[in-house]
């Protein structure tokens, strides 16, 4: 973004990276797959780098509103000073936090979750996926990630990419406003588990089974991490593929 602007020029997007698409090996992945259909489709797009920070959102979760005020003001003086106006991001917990909380202390910016953002390229016409592709005829489940789908209500989008892909998208019982948590959310991700006869994931990745489906997709780091052990657990790792939506997208499309 430092130098874009140095430039004297301003991206159509800013893709938001997080923590996870920074750090974790399996998240980063994900990054590198929108960023591959983001330069596919000469989207003139710019990432903040190492002025990026958390957003916060692990922080408020676990109760520390001090420093997630601090994360979340320092992040809002970044982007107000660049003037962003549209964010793209593929963690729900930075779309979440970013869209419906930062206004509260001064960050307005239009927040697209990349399902979204993937789908609108296709709908436009910018990106086209190879006729009987990768995917085609395979059984795929979509696992939603509370705040992408209970918290904002998307639901049809990673759908959609599913479905465009001439594969078949079964649903799991328990899905979209009834859907089960994958037990990451809530800074859950970064404690300890509680007493129970079972992990949470390992529950949800019993829904993902008994759909018989060969893919679960994702739409979310904390999400993909928590079913990629769940599938483990469950002796499935051959039987059963965990990956992100825009994963499915960028090798269908042959990027």
């Amino acid at each position: 973004m430092a130098e874009m602007v140095a430039q004297g020029e301003m991206p159509d997007i800013l893709f938001w990276v997080g923590c996870a698409g920074s750090f974790d090996d399996r998240a980063k992945k994900i990054t590198k797959a929108i960023v591959k259909i983001l330069n596919k489709c000469d989207v003139k797009f710019a990432v903040l780098g190492t002025e990026e920070s958390c957003t916060g959102d692990p922080a408020k979760r676990a109760g520390n509103e001090f420093v997630y005020q601090m994360q979340a003001i320092a992040n809002i003086e970044v982007l107000n000073a660049y003037e962003i106006k549209k964010i793209v991001t593929a963690c729900p917990h930075c779309f979440n936090i970013i869209k419906n909380e930062y206004p509260g202390l001064g960050g307005n910016y239009e927040v697209v979750h990349h399902s979204q953002y993937i789908q609108s390229l296709i709908n436009d016409g910018k990106l086209t996926l190879q006729d009987g592709g990768v995917y085609k005829g395979r059984k795929i489940t979509f696992h939603d990630p509370c705040y992408l789908g209970r918290g904002n209500d998307v639901y049809d989008a990673p759908r959609e990419l599913i479905e465009r892909l001439d594969a078949e998208l079964v649903e799991m019982k328990r899905c979209k406003s009834k859907g089960l948590c994958c037990g990451a959310g809530g800074a859950q991700m970064f404690k300890e588990a509680e007493k129970g006869d079972k992990e949470i994931n390992d529950e949800r990745t019993e829904d993902v089974v008994e759909t018989k489906a060969e893919i679960v997709a994702t739409g979310c780091p904390f999400c993909m991490t928590m079913m990629t052990d769940g599938v483990k657990t469950a002796n499935k790792e051959g039987a059963i593929e965990v990956l992100d939506v825009a994963e499915l997208i960028a090798n269908a499309a042959d990027l």
